[in-house]
């Protein structure tokens, strides 16, 4: 199986795959996103690490069920060869109503078929209140095309 675009990345292609990812982990489908991974691909994922699509499709539904109304955004910040680095932003709230922005920092390593063999993530949370969001769309679904990236936004 092969997932375009494959390595090695230019800023383009890199781009376009951070894009692709941010659009599917929208969609808070869980094996549509495990889809983009090698059948044995590794992650570290804040103090989790673990290896293989089941193992991907079981952590994200249990993202995803604590997580609610989740709403990613993620942009390129380097690239070279086979590797990306990615920092994004998400907002989501608990069971409580409780809101909280994510932030964090990812380094994705791709096979030669452009599926994802390793992600390493590092997230950190904050309370927000619901007045300050910043990711309004209908969801789950991609981000709309008239709502940037992060950009320059602060933290």
């Amino acid at each position: 199986m092969s997932r375009p675009p494959l390595p090695p990345f230019t800023r383009e292609t890199a781009a376009q795959k951070a894009r692709m990812a941010e659009d599917a982990w929208n969609s808070r489908d869980p094996v549509r996103v495990s889809l983009a991974y090698t059948e044995d691909s590794r992650w570290r994922n804040r103090s989790e690490v673990f290896q293989g699509r089941e193992a991907i499709v079981a952590f994200l539904t249990r993202k995803w069920e604590k997580e609610q109304d989740y709403r990613l955004i993620k942009d390129l910040w380097a690239f070279d060869g086979n590797r990306i680095a990615v920092r994004f932003q998400y907002e989501w709230h608990d069971a409580n109503g409780q809101w909280y922005r994510s932030y964090g920092n990812e380094q994705w390593e791709f096979d030669e078929h452009g599926l994802m063999k390793r992600r390493e993530a590092s997230i950190n949370d904050i309370m927000i209140a619901e007045k300050d969001r910043r990711f309004h769309w209908a969801a789950p679904g991609p981000r709309p095309a008239d709502v940037p990236g992060l950009g320059t936004e602060p933290f």
